[in-house]
């Protein structure tokens, strides 16, 4: 029997939608509050927002792809449901990029780990950025009800072998260990996470938010680019928007012009700050696109005698900050291990190789485990980050800067996670190193990690969390918006997205997201009450 496909149905009843890649004219839309991006942050202002008796519009540049579409297939899933067709990298093409970018943005494809924002990182916000109102106990009744909203709980099946070698190394060696909460009802296990949920067990914002927003009388533009903001002083009179072509690739032609009351930018620490950009928003203090941070991500590569299957069961249900937090906010950089799951595209990707060695990796595939390891940027000095500007087409690219401070981290990662794969029973390891190749003992492992020159290009580098770019703040010479997410000098526009955090937070953002956006969202309806 085939899954119900409750997002058809509500399209049935008539849900209102416009696809702007099916445009044959320009067209005007108007709402109470324009909401551009429907991941995360978006999706959870719709819904309280359109709960609190506004009319909102949601705005989406990529496709509206619902559970029937979900095929588990990588070439279809990566080409429709990711940033530049999963091509999105930092300026220089070092550092690989993963964002979502249909309706559901992010929440859509990611593998569903769900943690709330660290005492320590918030803390680092209130001394550091002048961030009031955020402290672990006044965030703590937000992460609650977006925890219940979602499902978010920690994952009770037994770990797949893959999330298992990091639960065993750890115990092994005396290191700390847990389980990761994820935001799922009913899930198969598949570990298809990353291509779109096909049994609508992951709570994205397309199976929770979008619909009950649309159930309010909410209305969702999707292939349609927010290309700029109509600024006049310090008020917002307008919304331009592309429609996009099929593949949603270029402009079809078409515009549709939003007239609201309020806009709410919600397209993540890349298009946030693009979107900005284009419109030539007020930036009195240049802090616009600037101090934009990734989790940035390095590979360890381990081959069991047992069957591993990483392309198996839950992605994501074990990780370790047993180097997350050991120096503080301020002293080494710290780093949060996971693991990624190994479909043969995505995997074929991370290794890099070619010729005989692609085909053994791949042939050894069933056997291997992968690491890695999410780098905790921005609390200190020497770790500045990135900033966002535009290419000659308006697009928005990331240039991002690694610093000697940083390249310290990343070797001490690939040691933690060899030494942690091979106390799991690793019968060889491999960082994911141009100059590298599988070692069958820790003492060459370690003498080769410390002997590869780590540089950029020869360092496998992705990360799929953007942070920054349009930080929050009380002091408006250092920050875009204050702590309620009110754009410093735009008075009916707010930012509701990561492209707040002013640094990365050294956990994967969704719940972050979801907590801080539902508390700005809320006392955003209390505000239009009284404007």
């Amino acid at each position: 029997m085939p899954v119900p496909d409750p997002f058809r149905e509500g399209l049935a009843r008539g849900w209102k939608t416009y696809d702007g890649s099916q445009l044959d004219s320009d067209l005007t839309l108007e709402a109470d509050v324009a909401i551009i991006g429907s991941g995360a942050g978006g999706g959870t202002t719709a819904e309280i927002l359109s709960a609190a008796g506004y009319k909102v519009l949601l705005i989406e540049e990529g496709p509206l792809k619902t559970s029937r579409d979900f095929t588990l297939l990588e070439n279809e899933a990566y080409a429709s449901l990711y940033q530049e067709g999963i091509g999105r990298m930092s300026k220089d093409g070092a550092i690989s990029i993963l964002q979502g970018r249909a309706v559901g943005g992010t929440t859509l494809v990611n593998w569903a780990s769900s943690f709330r924002t660290p005492g320590p990182t918030l803390e680092h916000w209130a001394r550091e950025h002048q961030v009031i109102g955020h402290s672990s106990e006044q965030m703590a009744p937000w992460f609650e009800q977006m925890e219940q909203r979602l499902g978010i709980a920690p994952w009770v099946i037994p770990p797949n072998a893959n999330n298992e070698v990091i639960r065993n190394g750890c115990e092994k060696l005396g290191y700390s260990w847990h389980v990761i909460p994820r935001n799922v009802r009913g899930c198969w296990n598949l570990g298809y996470c990353g291509m779109g949920c096909p049994t609508n067990a992951k709570q994205s914002m397309l199976v929770t938010t979008i619909p009950a927003m649309l159930e309010k009388g909410g209305e969702l533009l999707y292939m349609a680019r927010a290309q700029r903001l109509l600024i006049t002083g310090d008020q917002v009179n307008g919304l331009e928007c592309q429609g996009m072509d099929s593949r949603c690739v270029a402009a079809n032609g078409h515009t549709i012009t939003v007239k609201a009351r309020h806009y709410v930018l919600a397209g993540g620490g890349i298009n946030t700050p693009g979107l900005l950009m284009r419109s030539d928003a007020p930036d009195p203090h240049n802090r616009l696109g600037k101090r934009t941070f990734l989790h940035l991500v390095n590979f360890s590569a381990g081959l069991f005698p047992e069957a591993i299957n990483p392309f198996y069961g839950a992605p994501q249900s074990i990780y370790s900050d047993h180097f997350q937090w050991k120096d503080g906010t301020t002293g080494p950089m710290g780093y949060k291990l996971e693991v990624p799951p190994l479909h043969p595209a995505l995997a074929a990707t991370l290794f890099s190789s070619y010729g005989q060695t692609n085909a053994l990796h791949m042939a050894q595939l069933p056997n291997t485990h992968m690491m890695l390891a999410l780098m905790r940027d921005g609390f200190h000095p020497d770790s500045p980050g990135g900033h966002v500007e535009l290419r000659s087409d308006g697009s928005p690219t990331l240039d991002y800067t690694l610093t000697p401070y940083g390249w310290e981290a990343l070797k001490r990662a690939f040691h933690s996670m060899a030494e942690i794969q091979f106390a799991a029973g690793a019968t060889a390891v491999m960082p994911l190193h141009s100059d590298a190749r599988y070692m069958s003992s820790l003492r060459e492992t370690r003498d080769r990690i410390d002997s590869l020159s780590l540089e950029l290009y020869r360092t496998r580098l992705a990360s799929a969390h953007v942070m920054g770019g349009c930080a929050m703040g009380e002091n408006t010479r250092m920050a875009v918006t204050d702590s309620l997410g009110r754009h410093h000098q735009l008075r009916n526009v707010s930012i509701h997205d990561g492209s707040l955090f002013p640094t990365s937070i050294g956990a994967n953002p969704q719940l972050s997201v979801y907590g801080l956006t539902a508390k700005l969202a809320s006392q955003l309806a209390e505000r239009l009450k009284n404007s």
